[in-house]
């Protein structure tokens, strides 16, 4: 049995825009904008997201308390579902445990997972509201599940993602159908490097 960590934005759903109007708000609303778009929002997930805002100076009891009004405002009909990874998700669920771990909030995730169809697929949702480190976020889920690390796999589309799940010392996944580039995924050195979603099925 393997267990099998996905992150959520850009790996499960299309959400680019929508996170990057979400961060672009809260950061406007502080008064500490992006100045550079979206190849600014991006270089936020070459790390940890939150610990890339800290590096910036935001004020991080303010970001989140900004986020909590403009989370409540996000349109799921803007964000869309990968359609190829459902079947995939389904065939991997019939021997593996499945768990979200996410910089995206567990309500946020389960309503856009309600919505999309993607009930009962997951085992648990880790989101910035459990842990804010998928580093520590992947740890908890290692003792909770008992599994070898050499039977764990971070499935991300950020290098950010990659490094988290190197710094846990479990195997990672590198999809580039997300947010970086296959370029940057491939720098990041992951175990693996998948161009399509049923590509997954191999790490049976």
């Amino acid at each position: 049995m393997n267990l099998l960590l996905f992150d959520f934005d850009g790996v499960l759903v299309d959400s680019i825009d929508v996170y990057e109007k979400t961060v672009t708000d809260c950061l406007q609303q502080i008064g500490q904008p992006l100045t550079r778009g979206r190849e600014e929002f991006l270089e936020l997930f070459e790390g940890n997201f939150y610990e890339s805002l800290v590096q910036k100076g935001v004020d991080m009891d303010k970001f989140t308390a900004t986020s909590i009004d403009i989370l409540a405002r996000i349109n799921y009909a803007e964000m869309k579902p990968f359609d190829a990874i459902r079947p995939v998700l389904r065939e991997l669920k019939k021997n593996h445990p499945l768990v979200v771990i996410s910089s995206n909030d567990t309500p946020t995730i389960r309503e856009a997972l309600r919505l999309y169809d993607f009930n009962g697929i997951f085992d648990d949702i880790l989101g910035s509201d459990f842990m804010l480190s998928k580093t520590e976020k992947i740890l908890y889920v290692v003792q909770k599940y008992n599994v070898e690390p050499h039977n764990i796999y971070y499935i991300g589309d950020t290098t950010g993602d990659i490094k988290e799940g190197k710094q846990a010392g479990i195997k990672t996944v590198g999809v580039t159908w997300g947010w970086h580039s296959k370029v940057k995924m491939a720098g990041s050195n992951p175990d693996y490097l998948f161009d399509h979603p049923q590509d997954l099925l191999n790490l049976n």
